[in-house]
């Protein structure tokens, strides 16, 4: 899973990067000091693998990760060429989702490119920006789709009377995620790529002396997390300067530092959390005396396509899964143990994984 970090110079988009994978992406009071893309792998929290590691006595634990990509600041204009222009839209059409960083504070000392925090004008730029964008590669498929209508295919026709319905749409400054659509022309929509068709999470950055306060004294975050539910998007609140510090503290640090602010997990875990929500993801995990690791998956994947994760041979020559609910083998100790109480299930090609299932794959080559 590939998530973009995106939003206007001087949101505070980088220092969150920084605070995510401590690749110390630089920081700076000026626009376009990102001006490569900075990438990082993160692990995905999951306090399921040490409990497993424990209960092993594992010599490895793999956890699953997500890499995030830190963009360049987008400025208006950008789909005409303005800033970093038509590259910074490039480098987000290769992920799967945008982590839209909206700056919800006051700091004098930090330049915002408009002069004033407004983060409803700030989203609205940014993403009249992408709709731009897409509505020109939209408007080139429509026009060839026409063309092609001359052969008598009724599949041009189709897909001609499709892609004018959403160029109407782009062209109404709606972003192609918010479009009705059916399943055929979900599937079609999907391999369009188009920006405004990713799912967004907005980030509401706030500053450090509004950790801990209610929503309700943040007005300007209030803004976000109304557009994002209008939307249908997903909405996360955040303060990137913070959680940058935490990134530096050990664990039992970590968790004093939030405790003061009355909070039980950082807002990076709730940031991943919330983007596998997002993406509909999950996680199966897999557990033994070399290695307990988690796989990332689709939720709604069957067996087989699961297993596949691991190796392809898996999924061609497999045979079943042995699967034990999570809960149920840490509470016996051992898989041994679940088998002999008859809690070890053995599925077909047929089962839907869950998350939190210990599964060993059982195949033949």
């Amino acid at each position: 899973m590939k998530l973009g970090v995106v939003g206007l110079p001087n949101v505070g988009k980088s220092t969150l990067f920084n605070a995510i994978t401590h690749a110390g992406a630089e920081c700076a009071n000026y626009p376009f000091c990102t001006i490569e893309p900075n990438v990082g792998i993160v692990a995905v929290p999951d306090e399921r693998l040490n409990v497993l590691g424990k209960l092993y006595n594992t010599k490895k634990i793999t956890p699953a990760v997500i890499e995030f990509v830190d963009i360049a600041g987008l400025v208006k204009g950008a789909s005409q060429g303005e800033g970093l222009g038509n590259k910074f839209l490039a480098n987000i059409r290769e992920t799967d989702a945008i982590v839209h960083v909206v700056r919800c504070f006051e700091d004098e000392n930090i330049t915002h490119v408009e002069n004033a925090i407004d983060p409803l004008r700030d989203i609205e730029t940014i993403n009249l920006e992408l709709v731009f964008a897409d509505t020109e590669s939209v408007k080139k498929r429509y026009d060839k789709a026409v063309s092609m209508m001359k052969t008598g295919d009724k599949k041009y026709k189709i897909e001609a009377e499709f892609l004018e319905r959403l160029l109407n749409h782009l062209q109404s400054f709606q972003p192609a995620r918010t479009l009705p659509t059916n399943e055929d022309e979900k599937a079609y929509l999907k391999d369009l790529f188009l920006i405004t068709d990713k799912p967004v999470i907005y980030t509401a950055n706030i500053g450090e002396k509004d950790m801990g306060k209610d929503i309700s004294e943040l007005p300007l975050v209030q803004k976000v997390i109304d557009f994002a539910k209008e939307e249908g998007s997903e909405s996360l609140v955040i303060c990137a300067r913070t959680e940058e510090e935490l990134s530096m503290l050990e664990p039992e640090e970590q968790e004093l530092l939030l405790s003061d602010f009355g909070l039980s997990e950082s807002g990076l875990d709730r940031l991943v959390k919330t983007s596998y929500r997002l993406l509909g993801l999950i996680s199966y995990l897999t557990a033994g005396e070399k290695e307990v690791r988690a796989w990332t998956i689709t939720a709604g994947t069957k067996a087989p396509q699961a297993a596949g994760k691991i190796h392809s041979d898996f999924e061609k020559g497999f045979i079943r899964a042995e699967i034990v609910d999570y809960d149920i083998l840490v509470e016996l100790g051992s898989f041994n143990a679940a088998k002999e109480k008859g809690k070890v299930r053995s599925e077909g090609k047929e089962y839907v994984i869950k998350d939190g299932d210990v599964v060993l794959f059982r195949f033949n080559v």
